[in-house]
Order: C-alpha cells, then sequence, then structure tokens
C-alpha cells in the first residue's frame, strides 16, 4: 500500500465518480481504476460498489477513508515537521553561558531569537568558560556564552560585547561619591573577588591588575557568583572589581564606580564546534 494510492482512494472516495476523481489527480481513467484495484487487492476487501447504477463506498471503504485521511494528513504533517526542522525552525538549542551574560547580552540575543522561531525548545543553564569548552568539544551543548581568554583550539567564535572591569563598593564607602576611581587608591582594601575555581581567568587577571597598579589585593572572601560577590560587598565585607553589566542592586547598598585605570575590556563570546550541523545552531548564529 502506498501513500499515493492512499490519496486516489480519498479522491474517488469523494467524488464518487472515476472521471471526475482522474481529472483532480492528473491520471488516466484506466490508469486510477488500476489503482484502486491494486489497493483493494493489498486489503483484501471492496472499498467501491454500484448500487442501482451508482458508484458507492463499501462499508469497509467508509471504515477505511476515515484512516487514509488521517494517515494522509500525518504524512503530509511529517514533512512539513521535516522540512521545519531542516530550516532550524523546529528543534532543541542547548546554550549555555556565564553569568555576567544574563544581565545584559542573554536577554537580547535569546529574545530576538525567540521571537524569530517561537517553537524551538531552549535548554538553558548557567556554566563557567572551561566548563562550557570542554562541553563543545565533547558534543554535550551547542553554543556557549563565555568569556575566551584566546582563541580556543577546535572551536569558533565570535565577540557579541566588549565589557569593562568596575569596581563595586559599600554605599557608605569613603570613594563611593567619586565618578572614576583608580585601581591603586584601593591598595588597602579588603576584597571580596571571584572563586579562583570557578573563574580563574578572570580571577588571575584581576589579581594582575593590582600587581601592576603597585599592591597585592587582600582578599578575605570568595563568591562563586556575581550576586554572591555583590552582597558581600553590601555586607561590609570588602570591595570588589567586576565585570559590566552588574547586577541591578539597591544603590544606598552597594555602588558601581568606573576605573580610570586604561585597562583592556573582556570580551564576551559566542562559541561553537565547527563540527556541529544543528540547523537550530546555524539560525542562532546567523541571528547573532
Amino acid at each position: 500500500m502506498e501513500l499515493r494510492q492512499l490519496n486516489s482512494f480519498v479522491v474517488v472516495a469523494e467524488e464518487l465518480n472515476v472521471g471526475r476523481a482522474a481529472v483532480r489527480l492528473h491520471l488516466t481513467q484506466p490508469s486510477l481504476s488500476r489503482q484502486i484495484a491494486a489497493l483493494e487487492h493489498d486489503l483484501g476487501v471492496e472499498l467501491f460498489a454500484r448500487v442501482k447504477r451508482r458508484f458507492v463506498l463499501t462499508a469497509a471503504g467508509e471504515a477505511f477513508l476515515v484512516d487514509a485521511k488521517e494517515l494522509l494528513r500525518r504524512a503530509d504533517e511529517a514533512v512539513r515537521t521535516a522540512q521545519r526542522t531542516h530550516r532550524g525552525e523546529l528543534g532543541t538549542l542547548r546554550l549555555r553561558f556565564v553569568q555576567s551574560a544574563t544581565f545584559e547580552a542573554l536577554p537580547r540575543l535569546l529574545g530576538t531569537f525567540r521571537a524569530a522561531y517561537p517553537e524551538v525548545v531552549l535548554d538553558l543553564e548557567t556554566m563557567t568558560t572551561l566548563r562550557q569548552t570542554d562541553a563543545l568539544r565533547d558534543g554535550r551543548i551547542d553554543v556557549g556564552l563565555l568569556r575566551l581568554p584566546a582563541a580556543e583550539p577546535g572551536l569558533s567564535s565570535r565577540v557579541v560585547s566588549h565589557d569593562p572591569l568596575v569596581v563595586a563598593l559599600p554605599a557608605g564607602h569613603r570613594l563611593a561619591k567619586r565618578k572614576r576611581i583608580g585601581l591603586a587608591e584601593l591598595a588597602e582594601e579588603t576584597f571580596v573577588l571571584y572563586t579562583r575555581a570557578t573563574g580563574p581567568s578572570v580571577h588571575d587577571a584581576i589579581v594582575g591588575y593590582c600587581r601592576a597598579a603597585g599592591f597585592v589585593p587582600r582578599i578575605v572572601q570568595e563568591g562563586a557568583d556575581v550576586q554572591t560577590i555583590v552582597a558581600l560587598v553590601a555586607a561590609g565585607l570588602g570591595v570588589s572589581l567586576l565585570i559590566a553589566p552588574t547586577p541591578p542592586i539597591d544603590p544606598e547598598a552597594v555602588v558601581y564606580r568606573k576605573l580610570s585605570d586604561n585597562l583592556p575590556p573582556w570580551q564576551l563570546s559566542v562559541a561553537w564546534s565547527p563540527d556541529n550541523s544543528s540547523p537550530v545552531l546555524e539560525r542562532f548564529l546567523q541571528l547573532v
């Protein structure tokens, strides 16, 4: 039994006239009659009968018509699903992101992507840069939003923003009223920094900047995420250096100030494996 036979049967059942059905199907009457005969042979039942010179469906034909229409509908749906999946309109995008991307880049990119491809399933989770690069190489995720210190072998990437370091201060700090602060002015402060285990490149870079400014930062507390760090700053445990954009906070608790030092910005990049042929990934990268 073939789909074309099912389609021919449905058209004949709708017309109850082989001649008119043949015209709709762009077939000759003999060819159409052979298709119906072959279908009846495969099924082992008669689908049509002549009653008082009228061409009618048998009881078996009426029952089969319901299922035949459903089979054709499902076949059409399967074709459309395959085509839409090929175009990247359906499927799943496995995206991981560093936490600092959640304040600006992530909502901007996802908002645009969701508007363009509303039926794509988004599999989202925060993940450190180091874990993202491993997951990309292993094929466990499709795309990462991360901070690459340099080009990563085996991965492709594109920079989506250049973000500066800013100072986070308790609102009542002596430097809080300043618009810009020099890094050397923080030499006597206690620091709350990113945990090195979760972000070694950021941690080491900040310590290196402090050393270049003439001091070694006195780190009294570390935090694995930026919200924790900001909370500890608000509690008065110390100051911090954070990658902008920063999380929103009550200005009566914490203030953010620009650095007057000429420090290089941090690059936020989208990274992916060039071996990943996912159509959904391709659509996401086009929007990026």
